[in-house]
């Protein structure tokens, strides 16, 4: 599961320019490395901008040919960078089928299936899901390891959430067959899937108007299954709460780190942190 969200990726070599381009696109505590980031962070930003843009009809048949050129040099740029993170690591796969090689590679599928699907143009909004290397250049890495504690206890809890889902589903089926039977088709209730749609949404506190009952039973059957709604809203929570707090007592904290710079004396930096991030020098080893 860890391996999914922060691959534990190596250089493809020790020296070269493969070591030199690993260090500035993975590590992402020199100065190199937060420029590198933040024209990333610049161009995703700006390629989903353009998506946008090109979604409103007018300014599609203004500056279609614009608009498509741009899109195309963002794509180019985003696939040069996709090629280049798998020809600088030693297990290209690894990074490949990670969370993140995964982005990256279906940030740049759409342009390339939009020359012969037409439509597809709408999926490149995927994208903004890289935006998320934000955390990186903000040093915030922090935040991608605790990302990972938030779906790890999701994941552990999935059984107890799949069961929970299906109740729901019982509930509204037995709901939504009572509500056909009592209410009708001259109410709304034409079928079943239509009285499970009003279960579903009554339960959830949601409240469209859309359909509402009109009978004495039917709006006996609404105020029960709203309390039966506020009774459970806190089900879920309560699942994946003690499953995250189980995950919190098994995780040694391992924020702090005294290491100091030997080149600027700066102290404080991240335990996986292979370089100063004021003054980019090496740092040594940390204590186990």
């Amino acid at each position: 599961m860890r391996l999914l969200f922060t691959p534990q990726l190596n250089p493809a070599a020790e020296t070269g320019w493969r070591q030199r381009w690993f260090e500035i696109i993975y590590r992402h505590d020199t100065p190199p490395s937060h420029n590198f980031d933040l024209l990333l962070i610049l161009a995703i930003l700006a390629s989903v901008a353009v998506i946008m843009l090109d979604s409103d009809p007018w300014l599609h048949i203004d500056h279609a040919v614009a608009l498509y050129r741009i899109e195309w040099g963002f794509t180019l740029v985003f696939t040069a960078e996709y090629v280049l993170r798998l020809l600088v690591v030693r297990r290209p796969l690894r990074y490949a089928l990670s969370l993140w090689g995964i982005i990256d590679l279906l940030s740049i599928l759409p342009t390339y299936i939009s020359m012969f699907v037409p439509g597809a143009q709408a999926l490149l909004v995927v994208r903004i899901l890289r935006v998320l290397r934000i955390f990186r250049i903000l040093k915030l890495t922090r935040y991608v390891d605790e990302g990972s504690l938030l779906m790890g206890a999701l994941w552990r809890s999935r059984r107890k959430i799949f069961l929970f889902v299906s109740v729901l589903l019982t509930i509204a089926m037995i709901f939504g067959a009572l509500m056909y039977v009592i209410e009708g088709p001259e109410y709304g209730f034409s079928t079943i899937p239509t009285g499970m749609y009003w279960a579903i949404v009554t339960m959830a506190t949601v409240g469209f108007g859309d359909l509402a009952p009109q009978t004495a039973g039917g709006r006996l059957i609404t105020s029960v299954l709203i309390l039966i709604g506020y009774s459970i809203i806190a089900v879920p929570t309560g699942i994946y709460t003690a499953e995250l707090a189980s995950g919190l007592l098994r995780s040694p904290d391992k924020r702090h780190d005294n290491r100091g710079c030997a080149a600027c004396g700066l102290e404080g930096h991240e335990p996986e942190a292979a370089y100063c991030r004021q003054c980019g020098s090496a740092l040594a080893a940390p204590m186990e």
